[in-house]
């Protein structure tokens, strides 16, 4: 396995980082389209491009390991799954497309508001996969830790697809009713929580690589990874109190399981109040 010369550390990070931010960049720029898609299908697709990157820098650097492949290829196959499911619902479904539109998310935002969340969300991705980053620039070499986080993130993204698809089946059954089937028996929402399992998955990876300080921008991105999908889980159900509130079935259903972490007994957010 290669193993950077530290003297040469210092000189390659901030270039290698800078490269990872302008792919970054490039993924989510189509939110310049549509200013939703900065956080959606531009998040999808950047992560999918940071994962390119890796793996192409890897093996023209003669950087290459296992490890790191394998989670360079995970990052394209989670970033392209996600981005291509998330722009097909979006072109193709009316419905969720009207929902999009009566919560003001397709609005035209101005200039200066595009390119603010251009650049955070670009820093943002680059933050997300700053564990594979820091490896790289650290020279680390694959160890238990990286293979136990790439299967987290391969659970992950199975668990994610499978949530998808059967959100997907139980709405061509009965499209005006709540899912409750399959992983919805668990929580209301498998498919956030599988994807803040994958970056949990992506901060394990980093123990025994990542360095000091370098430990502030992973742990970050995790917690505020976290916060985004537990914002959109309470913006769901706020959604599905609006739809369904009203029907018994569902009262028992968001009684009894919990809204974003299986086995658990938070069953509400805070934003909502219910007699």
């Amino acid at each position: 396995m290669f193993h950077l010369d530290p003297s040469y550390v210092g000189k390659v990070w901030p270039a290698f980082m800078w490269g990872v931010t302008l792919v970054a960049a490039l993924g989510c720029c189509m939110g310049f389209h549509e200013f939703v898609w900065f956080m959606s299908v531009g998040y999808g697709f950047s992560v999918m491009c940071i994962g390119i990157y890796h793996l192409i820098f890897s093996i023209f650097s003669h950087t290459f390991t296992i490890g790191r492949a394998i989670m360079s290829v995970l990052f394209i196959i989670y970033g392209y799954r996600l981005g291509g499911y998330i722009l097909k619902r979006e072109l193709t479904n009316k419905d969720y497309r009207k929902t999009l539109e009566s919560t003001g998310s397709t609005k035209r935002m101005p200039v200066f508001v595009s390119l603010f969340m251009w650049a955070y969300s670009m820093w943002m991705y680059t933050a997300q996969t700053s564990a594979l980053s820091y490896r790289v620039i650290n020279g680390s070499k694959d160890n238990i830790f990286l293979y136990i986080g790439i299967i987290v993130m391969i659970c992950a993204i199975l668990g994610e697809a499978t949530a998808d698809r059967q959100k997907s089946a139980a709405k061509k059954i009965n499209p005006k009713r709540f899912c409750d089937t399959g992983l919805y028996r668990y929580c209301r929402c498998p498919n956030y929580f599988s994807e803040v399992m994958f970056w949990v998955g992506v901060t394990i990876t980093g123990i025994g690589a990542v360095q000091g300080k370098q430990w502030i921008m992973v742990i970050l991105a995790l917690v505020l990874i976290t916060y985004v999908m537990y914002n959109s889980a309470s913006r769901l159900e706020l959604r599905h109190e609006k739809n369904y509130g009203l029907d018994p079935e569902y009262q028992k259903y968001s009684d009894t399981v919990p809204l974003l972490f299986p086995f658990t007994k938070q069953y509400h957010s805070m934003k909502v109040y219910r007699d």
